[in-house]
């Protein structure tokens, strides 16, 4: 049990995660760890992550993400554990967005604990063009960003007042989920005005008509790249933090931003700004932020507010504190700290100390391929001399039968040509060639 665990024997519960991918794993291998307990997880499908988990009872939902679907199948896992409270949880915007509806609106049976704002806070945080505003009044540092609204036309002479290539995503993630069109991607670099347009104009016509936010794109690669994962109580107090630079990120169709690789550390200044915004909002729980470092001006930017913890939050628990336990103390212990370390009280409220700890979901060669800024470097090979890595798919003599081994040895090698087709790092041309010798060559070698 990690030394931050609480006395498992101090309270008995369920977890339930809604949602089937690898942050949904990497919860229930949390809630193992620190009190050895099974989770619930309800998908629409039994991928592999969670389906070949002997830490996981997957129940299946038709449509997670709809409130009249998943709302009778909560109650099943229910009526399934009787007596216990239910701590339930969501890994993906578009789980914990029908999670507070159903609690807020349909009702819950009374013994789910809802660790989320109300729907209002949530608007008012996850809303793209919402955030811009708050760092704006806040003085938060962010990217430039211009709002289109597709609920009216486009104008042919939109102006965007900075420089292409651009940045273009969607402000309300849960109904871009819902549609479809050629080329559908989580983000869109947007080299002109008349790309932009078109892209705007097949997003209209593809049924979305929420609002679309163009950003200055931030010079660098994935190494720019930052995470914090910051956890506020009742009275909106940060009381933990886990900071993290990202070495790589996901660059598939459909995955594209999501981080593959992190080594934690420390950014006290950007959790200081991380407490400003969730003062302001009212915020409870945990809220995962995604940031860049911007090398024009050197100060690191915030993108946008997650609910929830992140798809990659195995990181928080590789760092050595457990993400889930601040759950559990607050809402089923009531034991939170009042004084010293997360008190949220003073210069030394927070905690927010941790080692330099390589989390990846990609083989080590990739990490080692791709990490080349000298800092980014220093500090992959301080947490590789040290032996400090951690995988969430690795968790041998626990949830290492030999068919999840040889799911997780696929994972890999797909990862790998995932890469070579997908990634074209900043660094010129020569070294893309390089890069895809190698990655070829690796392929090669673990086949």
């Amino acid at each position: 049990m990690p030394e931050n665990a609480s006395d498992a024997s101090a309270v008995e519960f369920t977890p339930v995660v809604v949602g089937g991918d690898i942050g949904a794993y990497s919860l229930a291998r949390a809630f193992h760890e620190a009190y050895g307990i099974r989770t619930v997880v309800i998908s629409r499908l039994a991928g592999w992550v969670v389906g070949t988990s002997s830490l996981i009872d997957n129940v299946r939902c038709q449509d997670p993400f709809d409130p009249e679907s998943l709302a009778p199948v909560l109650q099943e896992v229910a009526d399934a554990h009787p007596g216990r409270p239910l701590l339930l949880l969501g890994s993906a915007d578009a789980t914990v967005k029908p999670i507070i509806r159903i609690r807020d609106e349909i009702g819950l049976d009374p013994r789910y604990i809802t660790p989320y704002v109300d729907l209002a806070t949530f608007a008012a945080a996850t809303e793209k063009q919402n955030f811009t505003r708050l760092c704006q009044d806040l003085g938060v540092d962010h990217p430039g960003t211009l709002v289109v609204d597709l609920a009216e036309e486009i104008p042919a002479d939109l102006e965007v007042p900075f420089e292409f290539p651009v940045i273009a995503k969607p402000a309300e993630v849960s109904e871009w989920k819902r549609i479809e069109f050629p080329g559908k991607n989580k983000v869109h670099t947007v080299e002109s005005p008349e790309e932009l347009h078109a892209l705007l104009s097949t997003i209209r016509r593809a049924g979305y008509r929420e609002s679309i936010i163009v950003q200055d794109r931030i010079p660098g690669d994935d190494q720019y790249m930052r995470i914090l994962t910051v956890y506020c109580d009742a009275d909106s107090r940060v009381r933990f933090a886990s900071y993290g630079h990202t070495l790589l990120e996901e660059h598939a169709p459909g995955a594209i931003g999501n981080p593959a690789a992190i080594i934690t550390g420390v950014d006290r200044e950007m959790v200081a700004q991380a407490q400003r915004l969730c003062e302001r909002l009212g915020w409870t729980g945990y809220a995962n932020f995604d940031l860049k470092h911007d090398r024009r001006d050197g100060r690191t930017k915030f993108f946008e507010l997650n609910p929830r913890l992140g798809r990659s939050n195995y990181y928080v628990t590789a760092g050595g504190h457990n993400p889930v336990i601040w759950y559990v103390d607050e809402h089923l212990r009531g034991a939170l700290p009042e004084q010293g370390p997360g008190s949220g009280i003073g210069e030394d409220g927070i905690v927010q100390d941790q080692p330099e700890v390589l989390y990846t979901v990609v083989p080590l060669s990739l990490v080692k391929r791709y990490t080349t800024l000298p800092e980014a470097r220093d500090r992959l090979r301080r947490a590789l001399r040290g032996g400090r890595v951690g995988n969430p798919l690795h968790y041998p003599g626990v949830d290492a039968s030999l068919s999840r081994r040889r799911y997780v040895l696929a994972a890999g090698l797909n990862s790998v040509l995932k890469f070579q087709r997908y990634y074209r790092p900043e660094g010129g041309d020569r070294l893309s060639r390089l890069l895809r010798r190698r990655s070829g060559a690796a392929a090669e070698e673990q086949a």
